[in-house]
């Protein structure tokens, strides 16, 4: 008996060698950084019973299944975006005064810049979420809804309470939710929804036979349509916590925009191709693009970013954005783990004179992003960049300030996996009257934060910085 469990044990070690060198060849093919694919192929072959499953859980960066089923249907949704983009090119609302980056944005979203929008800031859950559900009454068509977490709360049952009495007026609702991000939801909540005509979806990662692992990936984008009129898009997600509620991390401090105008046409792209993914359905859905009704004409970008992109968009986009910057970059965000080319670039843009701020919680809902984080405050003052920690609260909202025409709303976080790894969704708007808005409210934070400095971290026990230095070496998951 002993004898077969040693030759079981010894078939066991041999089979995981073959399968972690078998792996570490695509880890060495595939893996974006030469020391990322140094660390897999490393341990894939010395300690491959851990390595094997670690990276075919976290060690891909490429959805490729999203990647095909969106080829699949790519026939499908080019004519519906191009029939948009025809019609806003006949009612103007394309921009005409198009500057350097309106180019390289449209190029890598394959979504026009377009004018005749109107954008309004909604600042925490108290403006947050009656400006959704207010509009959410007034849908008459169909109604798009696609949240990161949703929690099976007050708030979370408000919302229930909105998807049910649209669909009970006929209204076509179509939910979306993270499987993952949303993994505490009972099924009695979606089930609720399904009996009472609601279409209900979760973005299942690991769908298909070549994606049983890819848990890594994540949808993080919270987007709202109404009729293709309106449209909400931001930070928040549904939980009792955006209303002051989480036991710990309160006030929770968000924003969202409200957009109406052509800009709504090209949110509906990323949530077309995300329910494709999710259900297999293509939607009919309103593509005629309207201008704001209070004759507001100011520009929008809508930039869509994701792991199935043929570029590193979101990193490609907020490296162009702090490569732009003349005077001012104001840059919020929970989660700040930077890859060396973001911080290198920030650098340069304090040393060529730009006010760079960057603006941080002081405590976190991950340990591992809160330690990691300390350690690239060195680096960043020794150039001149500003860090900021917001002590009233939990920080939540992802805001950048560029000059001042240029401000930013969505859902990217400053790290890898927002960069590279999640499905996001940002929202530029280039209008001076709505960077001042954005400013009043980072002036504001700004207010409510300490300035950190690199003399702290020094002044830590051995262990603490020991801490910081073994997070920074797992940023590239975190």
């Amino acid at each position: 008996m002993r004898a077969r469990q040693k030759r079981f044990f010894a078939l066991f070690v041999t089979l995981a060698h073959i399968a972690g060198a078998l792996t570490s060849v695509q880890a060495v093919m595939e893996t974006r950084t030469a020391q990322g694919a140094i660390a897999w192929a490393v341990s894939l072959n010395t300690i491959p019973i851990a390595a094997v499953p670690a990276y075919w859980a976290f060690g891909r960066t490429k959805f490729q299944g999203y990647v095909k089923k969106r080829q699949e249907k790519i026939d499908e949704t080019n004519p519906l975006v191009r029939h948009f983009i025809d019609l806003a090119r006949e009612e103007q609302f394309l921009v005409s005064n198009r500057t350097r980056e309106t180019p390289l944005l449209e190029r890598l979203t394959n979504l026009p810049a377009t004018v005749g929008n109107d954008v309004q800031l909604l600042r925490n859950g108290e403006e947050i979420f009656p400006s959704i559900f207010r509009g959410m009454e007034k849908a008459e068509d169909y109604l798009l809804v696609q949240f990161y977490i949703v929690r099976d709360d007050n708030l979370g049952r408000e919302l229930q309470a909105r998807l049910l009495a649209a669909a009970q007026r006929g209204v076509r609702v179509k939910f979306l939710y993270d499987e993952i991000g949303s993994y505490q939801l009972p099924r009695s909540y979606l089930d609720t929804l399904r009996e009472s005509g609601v279409q209900v979806s979760a973005f299942n990662s690991t769908q298909g036979r070549a994606n049983p692992f890819q848990i890594n990936f994540r949808n993080h984008r919270k987007i709202v349509v109404v009729d293709g009129r309106h449209a909400w898009v931001g930070g928040a997600n549904v939980g009792d916590e955006y209303l002051g509620l989480h036991p710990r991390l309160t006030p929770w401090v968000d924003a969202m925009v409200k957009v109406t105008g052509p800009a709504v046409q090209a949110l509906q792209v990323p949530f077309l191709e995300d329910w494709f993914w999710a259900s297999g359905e293509m939607l009919d859905l309103d593509w005629t693009p309207r201008a704001a009704p209070n004759g507001t004409s100011r520009t929008v970008f809508i930039l869509p970013t994701g792991p199935a992109d043929r570029f590193e968009t979101c990193a490609l986009y907020f490296l162009h954005s702090i490569n732009s910057a003349s005077h001012r970059l104001w840059i919020a965000s929970p989660y700040f783990v930077p890859d060396e080319q973001i911080v290198s670039a920030l650098q340069l843009a304090a040393l060529r004179g730009v006010d760079v701020r960057i603006l941080v919680p002081e405590d976190c809902d991950n340990r591992l992003v809160r330690l990691s984080g300390w350690s690239y405050v060195a680096a960043l003052e020794k150039a001149g960049v500003k860090v900021y920690r917001y002590t009233n609260g939990f920080l939540h909202h992802k805001t950048m300030l560029l000059d001042n025409e240029t401000s930013a709303v969505g859902t990217a976080n400053f790290d890898n996996r927002s960069f590279r790894l999640n499905f996001e969704i940002t929202l530029e708007v280039q209008d001076e009257e709505f960077a001042r808005e954005v400013e009043e409210m980072l002036l504001q934070n700004f207010s409510e934060s300490r300035l950190s400095s690199a003399q702290e971290l020094e002044q830590r026990s051995f262990p603490f910085r020991l801490a910081v230095r073994v997070a920074r070496l797992l940023a590239p998951i975190q």
